[in-house]
């Protein structure tokens, strides 16, 4: 059923009167706004935009610039929170199916190609367009009033521009296309992490003659952490919705409980897990708490490109651990060249499934009745603590001297 929203009422300071602002139609022809008006409303008034309905993670945003320049091409609006999230923004006049449907495939263009920037391309473009010299996006957040660390924020920007954790939004004056539209444009983009919505900003005359924005969220994907993650045995891990049931799903605002609830146990999961993770190796970088299936640990090899992931999958009561890479990267190459040390490896870490012609080429799990049971819960935590440690001990060094190796052999 398509969603119906009523006209907003205004009333007198003395609430003697009440009068229906006056809806006013699509385009400039109607409202008498153009895009570019849309883009300035959004840039000088971010908190318009109902985040908090899409993706709570995403709140605050400080506005950066306009048109920030891509090869892929401008994005209207880019904004950043606080914690180092960036929030891209698409203003359209959907005054034709083609322009409806193109500007979801455009947005998600941009997104991709960010993740080829690290934080220091996104600063020099974020100068170039506001003519500010420095670090141009640490300092407009610190004038928005949000006290950062400069280190913590610099990697924390680079660390979601690699994995492509966005938000983006679609924001139109009269959004009317059917959310199915949006899964074509989404499949060519699974590897990215992020949260799409959908806002409508219908416009209205007062009664005085100004004018009357009223924001809403049409839809909102929940793709931040839905990609797909095969194992072996025919499982499968849904990062951070384990409840997946496709290769895309759409929530209305009336369809968060249930995954807030969700994303709660998740949470409370691995803080548990990493609260009273004890690692031998000091160097070891420790992940955050996450509201996702699984949580990584990075092994040192150039770009994040080598990791083991930690996961959980409450369809299938499985926990385990498991060696991944990027393709055709430095750290997909290092592993790689611990074939020869198979045997060795599988000696260190007893019962893990060993096969460097698979993708993930170290593998363990453990299979539970009830990963919702509080018993089976604490014991799939010391299982996972206990794996990680000798995950990182066995692989950690052993990915660092393969990396050198293959720097001193030109590769």
């Amino acid at each position: 059923m398509s969603r119906q929203h009523a006209t907003p009422l205004l009333i007198s300071s003395d609430g003697a009167t009440a009068a229906p602002a006056i809806p006013l139609g699509l385009g400039v022809s109607g409202h008498g706004l153009a895009e570019s008006d849309i883009q300035d409303l959004v840039h000088r008034f971010p908190s318009c935009l109902p985040i908090a309905e899409i993706d709570p993670l995403f709140i605050r945003p400080v506005a950066i610039c306009r048109e920030l320049a891509t090869t892929a091409g401008p994005i209207d609006n880019f904004l950043v929170t606080p914690s180092g999230l960036p929030v891209l923004v698409e203003c359209k006049l959907w005054k034709n199916p083609e322009g409806r449907r193109e500007v979801i495939g455009q947005i998600l263009d941009y997104s991709k190609e960010l993740t080829k920037w690290s934080a220091s391309d996104l600063q020099r473009e974020a100068s170039r367009r506001t003519g500010r010299k420095g670090n141009v996006l640490l300092d407009l957040v610190t004038e928005a009033g949000h006290g950062v660390d400069e280190i913590t924020f610099n990697d924390a920007l680079t660390f979601n521009l690699r994995r492509g954790r966005f938000l983006l939004l679609i924001v139109g004056d009269g959004i009317r296309e059917g959310v199915e539209a949006i899964a074509e444009y989404l499949q060519n983009h699974a590897g990215l992490h992020f949260t799409l919505g959908l806002v409508e900003m219908p416009i209205y005359l007062a009664p005085d003659g100004s004018r009357l924005v009223v924001p809403r969220v049409l839809a909102r994907t929940q793709t931040i952490s839905r990609t797909v993650i095969a194992v072996p045995d025919g499982m499968v891990v849904a990062e951070d919705d384990d409840d997946v049931d496709g290769p895309l799903q759409i929530h209305s605002p009336e369809q968060n409980e249930e995954t807030r609830r969700r994303k709660e146990l998740r949470l409370a999961f691995w803080k548990e897990f990493l609260g009273e993770l004890h690692l031998d190796d000091p160097e070891q970088m420790l992940p955050a708490p996450t509201t996702g299936g699984h949580v990584v640990f990075k092994l040192g090899a150039p770009g994040g490109s080598s990791w083991i992931t930690v996961y959980r999958e409450t369809r299938s009561n499985t926990v385990g651990l498991f060696l991944s890479s990027n393709i055709n990267s430095p750290g997909e190459r290092a592993a790689q060249s611990l074939a020869s040390q198979a045997s060795e490896i599988g000696q260190e870490l007893k019962g893990a499934t060993i096969d460097f012609s698979q993708e993930r080429p170290i593998v363990q799990r453990l299979a539970l009745r009830n990963l919702e049971d509080s018993g089976e819960r604490e014991r799939s935590i010391l299982w996972l603590r206990e794996r990680t440690n000798a995950f990182v001990n066995a692989l950690r060094p052993r990915i660092r001297s393969a990396l050198v190796e293959l720097r001193d052999d030109g590769q």
